[in-house]
């Protein structure tokens, strides 16, 4: 994933080519944000409304592309939280505040998925489970914050040793595939967070700790979209084509290795989870079999599969404009707020259509993780065209808040308003 963080020493700029100051907002980042957290509310509709099955089994197209459009949404929320660390720079903070600032965000934004996230999810914190074992389990947005912490003294580096750093991490940590903590004399606990998985973090095994995504892969993402924001400095006119290419060339590189079969995406195939791709039953399920790329840790193969396009599409949303762009800009300015609203207000959904089905739910005091336990109904969930309609209906209830406190971080733009 190669980075560009200046013109080539070769090409000498006209007047209008040279780099510039990077304006407050960058309405192509921000569509392109907007439109994933959009579609990452339909990923947690279709969770908690969809009927229990596994989507990653091909059984279903339909569900099976629902669920794969959505796999854009993890990958590029963390490489754009990266590209936003080095615009501030760019627009002026020194490297000690924004390494202040990724330090004391990061550790903000562990412990709101731990708590305020947590609530949402579940309707209720932590407890123990039957045996006395407390399990604590992280989401995405303790990922980001842990690579934000990490992410932070490298910002005393050159842009392009902390792309490169990045780049590494990403290309190269499915080399660790396989290995456990033994091996690497390390706690099971750190490395079941840095390569997905959990641990105990008490001798006596009564308290667990772990994440679906792991750390690693996480933050190589985020350094690679660190050293990404450099094209922002760039003019616009200049700055396009070369995020064409570049987006294209990694699609070309995902579809490269993954018809190799020989790295990248390493667990073994079956129905149900990802791995090496095989010939189906037609020429669909095939193809979905080559797209069911491995995103708990992200694979190689998955951030190629989802960054490729998503920098295209960076390249060809330059400049653009009109009511349906500004629509997803509103949510691409407060992605914290529409992720912290957007669970709780799904939650409380479903929560109420069981109620009204049934006079009773299993999600009312657990997640939706703890259906399929406590013996829903033959007919629990609702069907797929249902909860495409609840999807529209969230984020139409939600655009009217995150477009007023759109508002109030664009007039207000004090401290404690970039922490949310």
């Amino acid at each position: 994933m190669a980075i560009v963080t200046q013109l080539p020493a070769t090409h000498v700029p006209a007047e209008d080519d040279r780099p510039r100051a990077v304006p407050a907002r960058l309405d192509s980042v921000d569509l392109v944000r907007g439109a994933v957290m959009v579609l990452m509310a339909l990923d947690h509709v279709r969770v908690y409304l969809g009927p229990p099955t596994i989507p990653e089994s091909l059984a279903s197209p339909a569900l099976f592309l629902t669920r794969w459009v959505t796999h854009f949404c993890a990958p590029l929320f963390v490489f754009l939280a990266g590209t936003g660390a080095f615009l501030q720079g760019a627009r002026g903070r020194s490297r000690v505040a924004l390494a202040w600032f990724l330090l004391t965000r990061g550790l903000w934004l562990m412990l709101l998925d731990l708590t305020l996230s947590r609530l949402g999810w579940a309707f209720f914190l932590w407890a123990p489970d039957a045996q006395g074992v407390w399990g604590f389990w992280a989401g995405i947005i303790w990922v980001i914050g842990a690579a934000m912490v990490l992410l932070a003294p490298l910002v005393f580096l050159p842009t392009s040793a902390v792309a490169a750093i990045g780049v590494a991490a990403v290309a190269f940590h499915n080399l660790l595939d396989g290995k456990t903590a033994a091996e690497l004399h390390l706690p099971q606990v750190v490395w079941g967070v840095l390569h997905c998985g959990s641990g105990p973090i008490t001798e006596n095994e009564k308290v667990w700790f772990g994440t679906g995504y792991g750390l690693l892969p996480c933050f190589g993402i985020m350094a690679a979209g660190y050293g990404f924001g450099a094209f922002y400095l760039l003019e616009p006119r200049v700055r396009r084509p070369q995020l064409l290419g570049l987006g294209l060339a990694l699609t070309a590189l995902f579809v490269v290795l993954r018809a190799s079969n020989l790295y990248g995406d390493p667990r073994a195939a079956n129905l149900a989870t990802p791995g090496p791709w095989s010939l189906r039953d037609g020429w669909d399920f095939t193809a979905y079999s080559f797209l069911n790329c491995q995103k708990y840790p992200m694979s190689l193969l998955y951030t190629l599969m989802t960054l490729g396009p998503a920098i295209t599409l960076l390249g060809l949303f330059e400049g653009a404009g009109g009511p349906v762009a500004r629509f997803f800009v509103v949510f691409g300015r407060v992605p914290l707020l529409f992720y912290l609203l957007h669970v709780p207000l799904i939650h409380g959904l479903i929560v109420g259509l069981d109620f009204v089905r049934y006079r009773w739910s299993p999600q009312a005091t657990d997640g939706c993780w703890s259906v399929a336990g406590q013996s829903p109904p033959a007919d629990y969930g609702v069907s797929l065209p249902a909860v495409y309609l609840g999807w529209v209906a969230v984020v139409l209830l939600l655009y009217p808040v995150c477009r007023w406190f759109a508002g109030v971080k664009q007039r207000y733009r004090t401290v404690w308003l970039s922490y949310l």
